[in-house]
């Protein structure tokens, strides 16, 4: 293994010591912050050392980093953040703590709609956000998220929080779609038809259709994949045995896409390391590692889903700029409060 890991509890990141825990590294190695989880990326940076001979070096957490390369100002040892969803892309060029890309290489591999017109963010994945459906109850083979609404659902309906990026985004594009107030009947509807209070990961929501707590669920394609391939939890792979994928919104306008994604740091040290990794993370290579080891959909034109990805079916994407996505999440998360999303159903 060629990657040092350094993982991090999110309510220390703003400490005094945390701050100058990660030390100036020397020429020959890239410093990354990373909010994907060590076991989806090692396989991508030791085959980026591999190639190149630089070395990684990783601060994991689930939470704060973006605060935290803010915090550290111009002594950043960050030069990259790995990060998903668009909000948090462009959460970071927010808070002012990325830099443009400037690569033909990345222009080449990465098609301008995953990429921010001013390069301060780089589309590395796709993942669908998409329905799982119980095969025992559930004999419909088509939805629309619109449907999610529908009284037909209720009490067979569960999610993860309103207020979650993944959740976030989906009503961002819906407002895309069909503004504010269309989306906020929507959201009612949807909410009325909760089978619980929304809580936990996509997994858990999965494991929920199992137990027969409810009947369809919201989730990312690629917990699928993860699910299906647990080997050290088995009972991940009975979970995901019980259901199937729904790609909503077929004979329309496609189901809903998001990104995992990279920023360059604006006071990356070596920078020309981190351009380099990021150049790589868009390469044919690195494509191919994303769609087997993660299950994800590759950026690159031309690089195939894996086997199992492939299975789950054809879908179409919607082509909704995620641009669009991002300058309405404030929008939805005011409207997913507004409803008492997160309450759970109306009484």
């Amino acid at each position: 293994m060629n990657s040092t890991f350094r993982i991090l509890a999110g309510a220390a990141l703003l400490s005094s010591a945390t701050l100058s825990a990660v030390p100036a590294f020397a020429d020959g190695e890239v410093n990354i912050y990373s909010y994907r989880q060590p076991y989806l990326i090692e396989p991508l940076l030791d085959a980026f050392t591999k190639e190149t001979g630089i070395k990684t070096n990783v601060v994991f957490a689930a939470e704060g980093l973006g605060e935290r390369i803010a915090a550290e100002g111009a002594n950043s040892p960050a030069d990259v953040l790995l990060t998903v969803d668009i909000g948090r892309l462009d959460g970071a060029k927010q808070l002012g703590i990325s830099q443009p890309v400037e690569s033909d290489i990345v222009n080449a591999n990465v098609p301008a709609e995953f990429r921010d017109p001013e390069g301060h963010w780089i589309g590395l994945t796709n993942r669908a956000r998409v329905i799982y459906a119980s095969k025992e109850r559930v004999e419909q083979d088509s939805i629309t998220y619109e449907e999610l609404a529908d009284p037909k659902w209720k009490g067979r309906l569960c999610t993860r929080s309103g207020q979650h990026v993944y959740t976030v985004g989906l009503v961002a594009s819906m407002v895309a779609h069909h503004g504010p107030e269309e989306t906020e009947k929507w959201l009612e509807g949807v909410r009325d038809n909760l089978a619980r209070k929304p809580a936990g990961n996509d997994r858990a929501q999965v494991k929920a259709i199992f137990a027969g707590e409810c009947d369809i669920a919201l989730g990312n394609t690629y917990y699928m994949g993860l699910m299906q391939t647990n080997d050290k939890e088995p009972e991940q792979q009975t979970w995901a045995e019980s259901v199937r994928i729904l790609f909503p919104n077929t004979d329309d306008r496609g189901s809903h896409v998001n990104i995992a994604g990279v920023i360059l740091a604006k006071n990356a040290p070596h920078k020309d390391n981190a351009v380099k990794l990021i150049e790589f993370l868009s390469s044919g290579e690195a494509q191919e590692i994303y769609a087997e080891t993660n299950h994800e959909y590759p950026v690159k034109p031309g690089v195939a889903v894996s086997e199992r990805v492939a299975s789950w079916g054809d879908f179409k994407k919607d082509t909704l700029p995620l641009a669009d996505i991002a300058k309405n999440r404030k929008t939805a998360s005011e409207l997913i409060d507004k409803v008492g999303f997160d309450d759970g159903p109306a009484s």
